[in-house]
């Protein structure tokens, strides 16, 4: 078998073969799919390494197309450049040491997201950046309006170009922001069409609608956590989950000191933002299925603050859901009850 090592980059990408017999040949090529069909195409079975980057999944589809195994690595892995340092770096050293790792089998795989799910994640990223851009016109705008004395009441984002039409601006003013306002309406309508299709996507999927069983777990949230986690199987525990998504503290500790910091904020930062957004959401609920977990949350931010217990509930929200990804559950509400019963005994 042969094994190749390929250094992807955006315009032209390096390749190096490596036969069983030690013999090396590399090549560089055009980073488009024809290509990689043309010099793939109709060779012997081979297993192709490469990094996880933009490219990464569109091209190892291209190679197995044509009859090859791909495995996508983790680029942080060093084991997998061993000898690799600042003044040693190049295109043709890291093709040849991924073609090495490839056969040494040094190299971690990294998991490849299924294409439903990258669809799912596409989404959310198109909304992520509509949401950012239409918060910043609104703060602009109502910082213009603070500047001539015009104070625009606090609403709901939907509600913004209606306030501000309704608060009295001078009319230079109202002139000047007009075109913020429109493009404000125009973003919300964007949002809303991502948010449709968002809902399209997931309408068959049973593993988002349990998701919204759990309190304060709305579409958008469940969406985002099955498409995170794509499948639930490839971690160990709901503290694995915890610590991949960056809701985990810290930790300094060295012989019979132990001190924990703040969270890591490793993972998907959109995600962690969204469980994080649901535990102030408990905290301020007045559901049933959300008390158990408010009064938990409330108990820690009487004692070191509602931020830390927001983040706290975010994390127990984490390892919840992913008991109900991985049992195909919906959400017990006297489950958390129960279990702070038993602790408390014990």
């Amino acid at each position: 078998m042969e094994y190749v090592g390929i250094d992807l980059h955006k315009r032209d990408s390096q390749m190096c073969w490596l036969t069983e017999d030690g013999e090396v040949r590399e090549q560089r090529i055009r980073t488009t799919a024809a290509r990689f069909v043309a010099v793939f195409g109709g060779r012997p079975r081979a297993r192709v390494l490469i990094e996880a980057s933009t490219e990464s999944e569109w091209v190892a589809q291209v190679i197995e197309s044509v009859g090859h195994e791909v495995i996508v690595a983790d680029p942080g892995y060093a084991p997998m450049y061993p000898r690799r340092g600042r003044r040693q770096k190049n295109d043709r050293r890291d093709a040849g040491a991924l073609a090495i790792a490839n056969r040494a089998g040094t190299y971690r795989a990294v998991h490849r997201v299924s294409a439903a799910q990258r669809q799912v994640r596409a989404v959310l990223t198109v909304r992520d950046q509509l949401v950012a851009a239409r918060t910043r016109l609104i703060a602009v705008v109502r910082a213009l309006a603070r500047g001539e004395g015009v104070r625009v009441p606090s609403c709901a984002t939907e509600g913004v170009v209606p306030q501000v039409e309704a608060a009295g601006l001078p009319p230079a003013l109202a002139a000047t922001v007009a075109p913020l306002l429109d493009t404000v309406a125009t973003l919300t309508a964007g949002i809303e069409a991502s948010e449709a299709r968002l809902a399209g996507l997931t309408a068959d999927d049973p593993r988002v609608a349990a998701l919204q069983s759990a309190p304060s777990v709305g579409t958008i949230t469940a969406a985002a956590f099955v498409a995170t986690l794509d499948e639930g199987g490839r971690f160990r525990d709901a503290g694995q989950v915890a610590a991949y998504l960056g809701l985990v503290p810290r930790e300094r500790s060295s012989g019979e000191t132990h001190r924990s910091g703040r969270i890591t904020k490793a993972g998907s930062r959109r995600m962690r933002w969204l469980l994080v957004q649901a535990g102030w959401r408990v905290l301020r609920s007045k559901q049933a299925a959300a008390q158990p977990l408010r009064q938990w949350g409330t108990a820690i931010a009487a004692r070191r603050g509602k931020a830390i217990a927001a983040v706290a509930i975010a994390r127990r929200l984490a390892r919840i859901l992913f008991a109900l990804l991985r049992d195909g559950a919906t959400f017990d509400t006297d489950h958390e009850a129960r279990r702070r019963a038993v602790r408390t005994a014990a």
